[in-house]
């Protein structure tokens, strides 16, 4: 028995007990423990909490063999998709058994078939909404990366099932990866946390300086020993970065750093087109008697801006072909020696070294006075408010500064589209336009109507519902918020502590109203839109994206 897929297996064996509600009802016992396989995969690769991985999962008839599926925000015309397909063997834990060729051939089929917006397929309803989604972006001429992580308790896929998916790459070139995921990558991510000793080569001479009871090393790398470096460590690198990886076909800044590597008249020229690496540590030492190509010991190394220029030199470097990079490609390395209790000061550091980049500027905004006026609010209404991503999930009670964002921007400022396609930005360029003026009690007041609509998202009320659900929570809960206002005669300025409780005893005597209005509501605009006629998936999803129904609704 190998030891990770035992671990594995294990901790597949607590999701079925300790979260059942998560997992296909009605399904046996091995189909769950598959289901809680595929869940473990998509939470490890997305960095995502269980509960929502469980909102990816698709499998089910009619799946297009694909049991999991997870689509990325409009990044400069493009986005990605990630298709999560699992084979989980449950008798045999002992990690040497192939990917199934049949289920690779499933996936290649999958990429040739689910991204042609006009090929028709048939699906069930778990995935039908997520694919018109993606054509109806693909029709409005976004560009979608593909991302295919197979996934098993056991080896890679076997020559043959190598061999179709080179065709079908060939075909589709860098828009297609396939990715195989494993017992073993699940436990080195889970071990991820554990502190990297790194000896780090410099090339030529260094700055080394005390400022304020702090070290600064300032001097340069060669590619190849970022090559080196993330070849042995990996993620481990990163843990306090706040963006990791984007992909180096889903981000044009990666592509830029890609191309310039492999350009013979740029890449000796590496050190001034990009903006460097910067590391803080616990401790760093080298030979001062030296002058020069010091060989630094750096403990409990993490690198907190740069982690796109690492992995792509890394990526760039593994598959090119020998001497393809310049030796003379050197990189900028800033290391900033600092003590455990200048945890506060690390994250000054990143947002003040990575705030021209949006991308999960959630952590950046963790200390604003807003953030801790809400912690503190929240809390004195009974409840948890998560302004990190990293403090951990919670239950019922627990409320993250996402969940507030999104649900203050769709319901009290009636922007439902941005609330929902524009994530993103909601700690970015929508930041003061979400959490202005914005106090504890409106904000839990708008999760609480969220939540509420989204649950009736997954588990329809009616045996019948609307074709347009999947895609119309955010508007749902926008006229939900306005009617119970109107209903208590209150204005949003006028909700506050004082009245928290009877608004919520309000909303929840007559929540099922509330819905069932509101879905008349969008019903009746869609028809002013587009009279009797049948509305497809794809127009639903491109109407409710672009937010034609607003004026219609009265925002």
């Amino acid at each position: 028995m190998d030891i990770n897929a035992s671990i594995i297996d294990q901790r597949i064996t607590g999701i079925v007990e300790d979260h059942p509600d998560l997992l296909p009802h009605g399904a046996d016992a091995n189909k769950k423990k598959s289901a809680a396989f595929v869940m473990l995969c998509m939470s490890t690769c997305l960095d995502i909490p269980l509960e929502e991985a469980a909102e990816l999962l698709t499998d089910g008839g009619n799946d297009a063999g694909v049991d999991g599926l997870h689509i990325g925000e409009v990044d400069d015309g493009e986005f990605l998709v990630t298709i999560f397909q699992g084979k989980y063997k449950i008798k045999n834990l002992n990690g040497d058994a192939n990917f199934p060729e049949n289920g690779v051939e499933k996936a290649v089929n999958t990429v040739q078939v689910l991204f042609d917006p006009y090929r028709k397929v048939a699906l069930n309803e778990k995935i039908a909404p997520k694919i018109e989604d993606i054509r109806s972006l693909i029709r409005d001429a976004y560009i979608p990366n593909v991302r295919v992580i197979l996934c098993n308790n056991g080896a890679i896929w076997t020559e043959q099932a190598a061999n179709w998916i080179n065709a079908v790459k060939k075909d589709y070139g860098d828009r297609v990866d396939f990715v195989h995921f494993n017992h073993d990558s699940i436990v080195t991510i889970l071990q991820r946390t554990k502190s990297v000793d790194a000896i780090v080569t410099m090339s030529g001479q260094a700055i080394v300086e005390d400022m304020n009871y702090m070290r600064v090393l300032i001097g340069r790398v060669s590619v190849q020993e970022i090559q080196r470096l993330f070849n042995e460590f990996g993620d481990k690198l990163l843990e306090r970065n706040i963006r990791r990886y984007l992909g180096l076909h889903s981000n044009r800044v990666n592509t830029a750093i890609h191309e310039t590597l492999c350009n013979t008249d740029k890449s000796d020229k590496f050190y001034f087109y990009n903006n460097g690496i910067t590391v803080v540590c616990d401790k760093f030492d080298y030979n001062a008697f030296q002058k020069s190509d010091y060989k630094v010991q750096i403990k409990n190394m993490q690198v907190i801006n740069g982690g796109q220029t690492c992995r792509t030199i890394q990526e760039t470097l593994n598959n090119a072909l020998p001497n393809a990079v310049s030796e003379s490609a050197y990189v900028m390395i800033r290391v900033y020696q600092l003590a455990e209790t200048d945890k506060e000061f690390v994250r000054d550091i990143t947002y003040a070294t990575n705030s021209q980049n949006p991308v999960d500027l959630r952590d950046l905004h963790s200390n604003d006075e807003i953030q801790k006026q809400l912690e503190i609010g929240i809390s004195d209404l009974g409840y948890t408010y998560k302004r990190q991503r990293e403090e951990g999930s919670g239950g019922s009670n627990t409320i993250s500064s996402s969940i507030v964002a999104e649900s203050v921007l769709a319901i009290w400022r009636e922007r439902p589209h941005q609330a929902k396609f524009r994530r993103k930005e909601h700690f970015g360029k929508l930041y003061t336009d979400i959490f202005k003026d914005l106090n504890a009690a409106q904000a839990l007041l708008a999760v609480l109507i969220f939540r509420s609509v989204e649950n009736q998202r997954k588990r329809p009320a009616d045996s019948n519902p609307p074709d347009f659900l999947p895609y119309a929570s955010h508007y749902l809960s926008m006229l939900i918020g306005r009617a119970l206002l109107n209903d208590q005669k209150t204005d949003l300025g006028d909700v506050s502590h004082r009245n928290f409780a009877s608004l919520v005893q309000a909303f929840e005597d007559e929540q099922a109203r509330y819905h069932k209005d509101a879905v008349d509501k969008i019903d009746d605009a869609l028809k002013d839109c587009y009279g009797d006629r049948d509305i497809s998936l794809q127009q639903l999803s491109a109407t409710f994206r672009r937010g034609d129904l607003l004026e219609m609704l009265g925002a």
